[in-house]
């Protein structure tokens, strides 16, 4: 199934899977990367041209790199809807070691001067990847999102075809963990008073608070609250199991929910527990369902990022729904907690002074160079930009050392994106196990298949990589073929 593109190099491949740095790298440099017959893309290079003379320039943390733009590496955002500039599609950054342009234009993606791709994970789709992938090019992936947005992530084959990531996880080359979470005081804003609290029980209102409106994630999370339903009471103002309504037609707004109303804030900070279950379970995917309560003073009743303690104010914050043998006993404890005030209370002492206690925290917010909400710092989007703008401009000075050393200094070692850079697990059921439920299950038959079909798409773009394939469409074929292949292995 292999492509009829030129040979380069003694594999006889365009390009091998995520190794862009070879040493022949060097010289597209100097030299237009060689046509190998994309569908749809010029098969002769593209130049820049005057757009990308004359970019607007982006004021960043500034350097003292005074090539002209015509000199400067390109990145070239692939997924164009998050291209984090405007009104323009190309502008210049200033990083700290080197400038290079951005832009959202594919017509420079076979450019000899254009080094990354940058991908949001959300968006990328294996059979819609641009290939042949060219020997110059760093692939890096930006996915601050769900992993449920994209399962092709949390596999081997389909995370090894980056070179750099910027995810949640901790162990990613640009950690997005704690993007929720704009800083400390964020989390010591005042609760509501117990007295206030109690007095709402009093109304009829329950302990329990469950907010959502997605359902059938891979979290399978309504399987849980429905069963947690039979022991204590929880109010559902969502459209998942709701079975209560907002106060006004303008808080049964969705906008509003999302957007951190007042008036909607003030309306649920008044629930001593908020259910707060992620749509998707992985390490350090941690998003506003578990921070908001925390800043309301609720306490989160949480399903999530199974390493959630690494990240918390103190020992003492949040109740972990996985350290319960049943709902059953999670109500038992709710229902304690509602009931001893000073048990409860100290759930939320960390919004005392001296309260956030977790060293790793505080310096993990401390080292952050992008803010959230923060107009001084830049925005993640811009600074893993600069990120790999400076990657890439270390990548261009080692190559050319490479060349004119006649091969004594080695080349530049290509960087290869880890399985634990996103690495997300099988979906498993809410409550009960796989083999308690029916074959007809919609819950099992979506993300269960949605996850292991990710697999072969990862694996099926490999395959096409190392092929040196050009043409999108035969990525079916690839598809079908892993398919006979474990069809046999089974």
């Amino acid at each position: 199934m292999g492509g009829a593109g030129p040979a380069w190099g003694p594999a006889g491949l365009c390009v091998t899977l995520a190794l862009s740095w070879s040493a022949g790298a060097a010289l597209a440099a100097e030299e237009p990367a060689e046509p190998c017959g994309a569908d749809g893309w010029a098969q002769d290079a593209v130049p820049p041209g005057a757009a990308f003379v004359a970019a607007a320039s982006y004021r960043g943390p500034g350097n003292n790199d005074t090539r002209n733009n015509k000199a400067l590496p390109i990145l070239l955002w692939w997924s164009g809807s998050l291209f984090p500039h405007f009104p323009g599609d190309t502008e210049r950054i200033d990083c700290p070691r080197g400038s290079c342009l951005v832009t959202r234009s594919r017509r420079v993606a076979r450019h000899r001067r254009t080094k990354a791709l940058i991908f949001y994970g959300t968006d990328f789709r294996a059979y819609e990847a641009p290939l042949p992938r060219l020997p110059h090019q760093t692939w890096a992936l930006f996915h601050e999102e769900s992993p449920m947005n994209n399962y092709v992530l949390s596999h081997s084959p389909g995370i090894r075809l980056f070179n750099y990531t910027a995810t949640f996880r901790r162990e990613s080359d640009y950690p997005l963990t704690l993007q929720w979470l704009p800083g400390t005081a964020y989390l010591r804003a005042p609760a509501v008073p117990l007295a206030e609290k109690d007095a709402w029980r009093r109304k009829g209102y329950g302990p329990v608070l469950y907010m959502q409106s997605h359902c059938d994630v891979p979290s399978d999370r309504d399987r849980y609250v429905r069963e947690l339903m039979k022991y204590i009471q929880v109010d559902s103002y969502g459209k998942c199991l709701h079975n209560r309504e907002l106060p006004s037609e303008r808080l049964r707004d969705t906008s509003t929910a999302t957007t951190e109303d007042s008036e909607f804030m003030t309306f649920i900070a008044r629930y001593k527990f908020h259910l707060a279950l992620e749509n998707a379970i992985c390490d350090d995917y941690m998003t506003e369902k578990l921070w908001r309560p925390m800043h309301l003073g609720a306490v989160p009743v949480y399903r999530g990022s199974p390493a959630v303690r690494d990240w918390m104010p103190n020992n003492l914050s949040i109740i972990l729904i996985d350290d319960f043998d049943s709902p059953q006993e999670l109500a038992e404890y709710l229902d304690f907690l509602d009931k001893n005030g000073e048990e409860y209370l100290k759930y939320l002492e960390y919004k005392n002074t001296g309260g956030i206690k977790n060293q790793f925290l505080l310096e993990s917010l401390e080292k952050r160079e992008w803010g959230v909400n923060d107009m001084t710092l830049p925005n993640y989007l811009n600074g893993f930009e600069c990120f790999i703008c400076d990657k890439e401009n270390t990548r261009v000075k080692e190559e050319q050392k490479h060349k004119k050393s006649h091969g004594k200094i080695p080349a530049p070692r290509p960087h290869i994106a880890q399985f634990k850079h996103m690495g997300c697990p099988m979906p498993t059921p809410g409550f009960g196990s796989v083999e308690d439920l029916s074959g007809g299950d919609s819950w099992k038959e979506m993300w269960l298949q949605d996850y292991w079909q990710s697999l072969d798409q990862g694996e099926a773009l490999t395959a096409m990589i190392h092929r040196n394939e050009s043409h999108q469409g035969r990525f079916w074929d690839y598809m079908h073929e892993i398919f006979l292949k474990r069809t046999r292995q089974h």
